[in-house]
């Protein structure tokens, strides 16, 4: 039977290993000076080669080579029985299917037994992290004063998950995702080694879809090249259901222009192309990370050709960093999805939408529908003009944002004053973004107490929407170009406010994130009686 490829050239001596040089050289100068450690601690990745190094650490520890230098040297017998499975002191433990604290129990009592043939006997415990509480209790101690014939191999690919007591009996090794232009060169050779005819575009694109893991890229390689014929970019892209490069920059520029119609379109004729939905959104978001990093400035960090990067350059520069945030967001969630949904479409058209409609200052955006200010069925009885709390009807379609900026208020300021200037304040907000003025326009100020202006919405929607951070900084630069001074702002529901007289029957201050002032925040409530304690006698 034929091996698979990633069997077939698992690495046999340490030079072979493919970007850990980090633990490689650390390992070899234990090896070396014969201090190898009693434990250690494998973590990183899927396909990274956490388990082809502990097994070269437990070959060179038993090689029966005379230079410690020259361990492994892959040509002893012992060398040999380890490459072929064969070696009875190497005992690999899956602790995915090992789980319980009977099999930590018996692995503790067989410990003790001197090594077959080789100088160790080395434990290998694969996906550590699967053990119960239990195994890692019985396994302690074992793992911190084991027989000096003894070394343990943990390996993992969720290490938070690890009890600290065992992290700390180990000497622990972080191996590193690979970057793409590794993984090409590593695979070039060995494709025209094996004589297999694969297009340089193709092979960049299985290094790209392995992300990070070398075994995974081996396996790609192995599928496509299986029919023994030429791999071409087209080919690898069908089978490997992902999308073409010119679609994904397609849907891209869309998003930049915000031109919604034609970017859903290109996203249902990418699906319709037998693309995977899940992949063609990772491949966006890959796309716009590197419109991120040269934006930042990083453009050394995006792995492409100096063509593609030109092109992106462009992009960065048009796109606005909201926009772009909002679609790595969007895109990466749909990306990240485990609920199906009978519309395959759906998530990334949801997505595209989403990110479409982020206001951006460099490619024009639809308007959202301003909402309809709320009528408050309790009205403060501070005696106040109501054409002065909303724009006259009309008016707020036919003001732009170059209109001019209202004279700030000049003197002292005060609730009434603020009331009577709320139309400049929604005017001001709208200058920013005319969705945080459908938002005060859909509030009532209710007072001013200690530099806070309190305003009041009608629904736990609207004032959860106000309180996001971009559009409560928006409203209080709005206010403090009007009022000429930095006022803070509270929102609350309208229906919790007590009404009369401001200074009167406003809540006394309460500390922040007390139960009290949870219940007035998310409950609506309001304080009827206040008790001083302890009392007076």
């Amino acid at each position: 039977m034929t091996h698979a490829l990633y069997r077939k050239w698992r690495p046999q001596r340490w030079e072979e290993v493919c970007g850990q040089d980090h633990i490689i050289h650390t390992l070899q100068n234990a090896v070396r000076g014969e201090r190898v450690a009693h434990a250690y601690l494998f973590a990183g990745p899927r396909g990274t080669g956490k388990t082809t190094t502990a097994r070269l650490l437990a070959k060179a520890v038993n090689c029966l080579a005379d230079s410690p230098a020259d361990r492994p040297c892959g040509d002893c017998e012992l060398c040999i029985a380890v490459a072929q499975g064969s070696f009875l002191d190497l005992i690999e433990i899956d602790a995915a299917s090992n789980t319980s604290v009977d099999d930590i129990r018996e692995l503790r009592d067989k410990i003790s037994f001197s090594p077959n043939r080789g100088r160790y006997k080395v434990y290998i415990i694969d996906e550590v992290h699967m053990l119960s509480t239990a195994a890692f209790n019985a396994l302690l101690k074992t793992l911190e004063e084991p027989p000096a014939h003894a070394i343990f191999i943990l390996a993992t690919t969720e290490v938070h998950k690890i009890p600290a007591t065992v992290l700390s009996r180990c000497q622990r090794h972080e191996f590193r995702q690979l970057p793409v232009a590794t993984i090409i060169d590593y695979l070039r050779p060995k494709i025209e080694e094996e004589e297999f005819n694969i297009e340089e575009a193709a092979l960049e694109l299985i290094a790209r879809q392995a992300t990070g893991s070398l075994r995974d890229a081996i396996s790609l390689l192995d599928q496509l090249s299986s029919t023994g014929e030429s791999v071409s970019l087209e080919y690898a892209e069908m089978v490997l259901g992902t999308a073409a490069s010119e679609a994904v920059r397609g849907v891209v520029a869309a998003l930049v222009a915000g031109n919604i119609g034609e970017g859903l379109s290109l996203i249902n004729e990418t699906l319709d192309g037998g693309a995977d939905p899940r992949q063609f959104a990772r491949q966006v978001v890959d796309y716009l990370r590197g419109l991120l990093l040269i934006k930042m400035g990083n453009e050394k960090l995006v792995e492409a050709t100096a063509e593609t990067r030109a092109e992106m350059r462009a992009l960065a520069e048009e796109i606005t960093l909201e926009r772009l945030l909002a679609g790595i967001n969007t895109f990466n969630r749909a990306a990240t999805e485990r609920k199906t949904t009978w519309q395959t479409s759906l998530p990334l058209e949801l997505a595209f939408i989403e990110a479409g409609e982020t206001q951006g200052n460099n490619s024009q955006s639809r308007t959202p529908p301003q909402a309809e200010p709320v009528q408050n069925p309790k009205p403060a009885q501070t005696k106040v003009d109501s054409k002065s709390l909303k724009p006259e009807p009309g008016r707020q379609n036919s003001e732009q944002k170059s209109d001019p900026a209202p004279e700030p208020i000049k003197g002292k300021l005060s609730f009434e004053i603020i009331v009577s200037r709320w139309r400049d304040v929604l005017q001001a907000a709208r200058r920013h973004d005319p969705r945080v003025q459908a938002l005060l326009n859909s509030c009532r100020p209710l007072n001013l107490e200690g530099g806070v202006l309190i305003i009041g919405f009608g629904s736990d929607l609207l004032r959860d929407k106000m309180e996001k951070d971009h559009n409560l900084q928006i409203a209080v630069s709005a206010l403090e170009e009007v009022c000429g001074a930095k006022l803070g702002l509270r929102c609350i529901l309208s229906e919790s406010w007590k009404p009369g007289d401001p200074a009167d029957n406003q809540p006394p201050p309460m500390e922040d994130g007390g139960m009290v002032s949870t219940a007035i925040r998310e409950l609506g409530a309001h304080v009827v009686e206040v008790e001083k304690w302890p009392p007076e006698a």
